[in-house]
This record gives C-alpha cells, structure tokens and sequence, in this order.
C-alpha cells in the first residue's frame, strides 16, 4: 500500500474479537478466515431457482431506481449513475419474498455464528452494475460509509448473476487490516474511499447464488464491468442489537442513533432462537 494508513477519529482502542463456536452453518476454516483475512466464500448457497427468484423480485424496482437516478442532474444521485450502477435500499420494505429471505434460516444461521444471540437487519440493497463500464467501486470498509457501534457488524455480498474478473466481481485485502477497525475514509467522485493503490489484493470470482461473507471492517472494492451484461448483487447485512449509528448534527454534536427501523431492521435472532420461520431453505 503507497499511502499511510489511518484510523476513523471516532474508531478508539478497537479489538477484534476471535470468532468462537459451537457454529450452526460455518465450518472451522471458515471462521479462521474471516479472522485471519476478514472474509469467506459459501460457494453456490443458493441454487438457479433461488437466484431466478430473487432477481424477477428485484428488477422492477432497480428499473424505478435507474429511472429516478436518470432524471437527477447530471444523471447522478450521490454514489449511483445513470447506465453504470444503481444501489437499491430497503428491499425488505418492497417484497415479501425478500423480507422472508433475509429472515430465513440461512442467515439467521450466519448472524448466530458471527454476531452473537440478538441480530437484526441493519442494511439491504442491490447493486447493478451496468454493462461496458470502466469504473471501479474504491476501496471502502461498509462502516465507513455510516459509522456504527458496534464497528464489527456482518456483510453478505450475494450474487445473483456470476461475478466475474471481467463484469466486477469483489476484491478484498488479504491479511488482518480489519483487525484495525474502521479506517478514515476520504470521498472520491465514485465513492468513500480509505485506501490507494493495493498491489496484493485478491479477486474474488463467484458464480451465481455464491456468497462472500466478510466483515463491515474488510476493505473491499468492485472491479469494472467491460462484459455486455449486467453483474447483478444482492448485499444483506446484519448488526448486533442495540448497535448505533453515530452521526453528528449541522450543530457539531455527535449523537447515537439506534439501529432499530422496525420495517426494516427487523430482529433475526432473539437469546439465539430464530425470530422469525421464514420460508427459504438455501439451495432447496
């Protein structure tokens, strides 16, 4: 890395606590690597039909969304662009499929082996990457675009479609960086930022209905897509209850604001139990 690395000013004293068993879903390796390098790969958790599903949930409202960010000046609405990509938010609040996937076993199953006993949805989105486009999404940790408290919350990054060198499939910085909590971050005209150039990086390339399971404190970035096809991903995230955004007024004071929107950061998992059936059964 070319530049010297900084903490957030608000990241103090952070220690990263070891992922401990018994685990519901993930295997030992697994939660080694998610403390050695920050990430793991469930590999095809989620069949075609699954994947098929998802998307034909997801498409007409990433249409609104596109046509929203098109009429915005410049075509541009802050980190999303018109032709090039879209993030759809609060998904959960659209669809009652998606609402009962992100509720489902399999994540409550993450959440219990990587947070803890009491989990709620803290974030869902899409992300479209739109064909024949050259720009990357910069480097960034997940809380450093909305600082949380807790600063270790969870990501799972699914792809819908297969995600690829060519099309803008995840890259992520081996090694223990996360380990130092939430780094500053600069903004950039594509995004938040907190690391230049990273020569050792690693490409993750997934197919479809894979899931790269990393930290909100792993940077990561997307690559271009410069194939003719859209890369489709569906980010769902998942935070301790009781975590707090900490966000400062125009009048400069620092103030928490609690993660829990009922409509859509929803508890998952209450003292361990799953809170609510939900009816997906990954790969089924």
């Amino acid at each position: 890395m070319t530049a010297m690395i900084e903490t957030h000013p608000l990241n103090r004293d952070f220690v990263w606590q070891p992922t401990r068993g018994p685990f519901r879903r993930i295997t030992e390796t697994q939660a080694r690597s998610y403390d050695d390098n920050g990430y793991f790969v469930l590999e095809r958790a989620l069949d075609a039909a699954t994947c098929a599903q998802l998307i034909a949930a997801i498409d007409p409202i990433e249409a609104e969304i596109e046509a929203m960010v098109r009429a915005c000046d410049g075509g541009k609405m802050f980190i999303a662009r018109a032709d090039e990509i879209t993030f759809s938010p609060h998904l959960v609040t659209r669809s009652a499929l998606l609402h009962d996937f992100c509720a489902g076993p399999l994540f409550q199953d993450l959440a219990h082996d990587l947070i803890g006993p009491d989990v709620r949805l803290y974030w869902d989105q899409a992300v479209y990457k739109k064909p024949e486009v050259e720009a990357d999404f910069p480097w960034h940790q997940d809380n450093g675009y909305t600082y949380v408290e807790p600063q270790r919350y969870l990501t799972c990054w699914i792809a819908l479609t297969d995600a690829t060198l060519d099309n803008g499939c995840p890259w992520v910085v081996p090694g223990a960086l996360h380990k130092r909590g939430t780094l500053r971050h600069w903004m950039t005209d594509l995004g938040w930022r907190c690391l230049h150039e990273v020569p050792d990086a690693l490409p993750i390339a997934v197919p479809a209905g894979s899931i790269v399971v990393f930290s909100s404190l792993t940077p990561h970035r997307t690559g271009p897509n410069r194939t003719g096809a859209t890369r489709k991903a569906y980010i769902v995230q998942f935070a301790p209850d009781g975590a707090k955004i900490k966000r400062r007024g125009s009048d400069g004071v620092l103030r928490d604001e609690p993660c829990d929107v009922e409509e859509r950061q929803f508890p998952v998992l209450i003292r361990g139990e799953r809170a609510r059936a939900g009816c997906w059964v990954a790969g089924g």
